[in-house]
């Protein structure tokens, strides 16, 4: 039976490049996107190019709106039955800034996408997952190198993702579904550009361990572990896909 993956923020970057993965690894693939439709049907064209057996689709969805999570989830399981894994990667980032100089309003839209939003589809997830599923958040290495004075809040709102992959981990595991997290790096995606710094993966890559920047595939691969039975010890793990950073 094909299985299916549930992608929130899935029009672009980690979120694109998981897609397309579990598609060629013929998985169905449900995505989200805020608002871009024509780069979510997008990512949508290049799973059924990537030559897989399942369906694709995309649905609009805002995670900090909980019907709208719940109704995305209900469309997914409409259209494929039982989810079998769930990538909560859908987030944002304000431009560079030291905490000084932040307003509230900043402040609270990161907060109500990257810990509200999380925490809402991993609810929802909680709720749909059955035995064997699995849930990947997206955090990032932000989490616990504090971003100072460029996105501190950025920063704290993914320390919050890691904590609920640990403390939900534990309330899952004995119904059989497992929880882990990424933190990616610097990973060369348009998340840098949107914020009016094109330059920062060129900046920073070269400062990695390994001397580079990540690519999204990179990410993408690492999630796909984590959702995959090979990955069936393994709950509770915050996985840093950072190059060294």
């Amino acid at each position: 039976m094909t299985k299916t993956i549930l992608i929130t923020g899935g029009s672009r970057g980690i979120g694109r490049a998981t897609a397309v993965l579990f598609a060629r690894k013929g998985w169905n693939v449900a995505i989200s996107f805020v608002g871009n439709q024509e780069s979510a049907d997008q990512t949508c064209a290049m799973c059924e190019r990537a030559g897989f057996t399942g369906n694709a689709f995309a649905r609009k969805c805002d995670v900090r709106d909980e019907n709208s999570v719940a109704d995305f989830f209900a469309a997914a399981h409409e259209r494929f039955g039982p989810l079998d894994g769930v990538v909560n990667n859908a987030g944002i980032v304000a431009p560079k800034s030291s905490l000084a100089d932040m307003d509230l309003d900043r402040m609270k839209a990161v907060f109500d996408t990257n810990v509200l939003g999380a925490y809402l589809v991993a609810r929802e997830a909680a709720r749909m997952l059955s035995s064997g599923g699995a849930l990947v958040n997206v955090s990032s290495v932000a989490a616990k190198l504090g971003s100072p004075d460029e996105y501190v809040d950025y920063a704290g709102s993914k320390g919050a993702v890691d904590t609920l992959t640990i403390g939900l981990a534990k309330e899952l595991g004995p119904k059989g579904i497992r929880v882990n997290a990424v933190r990616p790096g610097i990973i060369d995606t348009e998340i840098h550009a949107s914020v009016g710094r094109p330059e920062r993966v060129k900046e920073l890559g070269p400062a990695c361990a390994l001397g580079r920047a990540g690519a999204a595939d990179e990410v993408a691969q690492s999630i796909y572990w984590l959702i995959s039975d090979d990955a069936s010890y393994v709950t509770g793990s915050i996985l840093d896909v950072s190059g060294g950073r």
